[in-house]
């Protein structure tokens, strides 16, 4: 990302929207935002490969592995106001298992770009079933979404959830349910 034409632009839309970016609040702002963006934006640098390097592990099992109330952060791509809330992730190990904290990064790693909830839940399932092999993965994204809080429905208290099943997760109305109820839901 070039910061120096993000700061520039950023002082553009100061102007647009009627500011005035010499003002003594603003002057470090473009240098602010364009380092916020380009964190906010690191998934589209990141390697999904370079992230589980090293953090696959044998291990003779064949039993749902869960991680719960990962958090994330992200960006609505339609907006660019943030979204904001929780994975949940399960896989059926079939002799590797994944670093629990790997389980994260790959959250980080897909909610670092412009997103859409859907699409995020989507790309985390297919990752972790990617990396560790697993005979199923279940992922679910509860998150309250900006753009529908603080502009348009205006809707403080709307959340909304997400689900991608894979495998076993898809075929097994049993398995699906105990990830659910291991995540603390009783359906999707």
């Amino acid at each position: 990302m070039n910061a120096a034409k993000v700061e520039a632009l950023v002082r553009e839309l100061l102007v647009e929207i009627g500011e005035d970016p010499q003002r003594e609040g603003l002057l470090a702002t473009p240098g602010r935002v364009a380092r916020a963006l380009e964190f906010l934006t690191s998934g589209y640098r990141g390697d999904v490969a370079q992230i589980v390097h090293h953090a696959v592990f044998a291990q003779r099992t064949h039993n749902m592995v869960i991680a719960r109330d990962i958090e994330l952060y992200s960006l609505c791509e339609h907006h660019m106001l943030p979204f904001f809330g929780r994975a949940h992730i399960g896989y059926i190990a079939q002799g590797h298992v994944l670093g629990i904290s790997k389980l994260a990064r790959l959250v980080d790693h897909f909610a670092r770009r412009l997103q859409i909830q859907e699409r995020l839940t989507e790309e985390v399932a297919s990752a972790v079933l990617e990396a560790v092999k697993a005979d199923g993965v279940g992922v679910v994204v509860e998150a309250q979404h900006l753009c529908m809080m603080m502009r348009g429905v205006e809707k403080q208290n709307s959340m909304m959830t997400t689900s991608a099943v894979l495998g076993t997760f898809r075929g097994s109305v049993a398995t699906r349910t105990e990830f659910l109820t291991l995540i603390g839901r009783r359906h999707l």
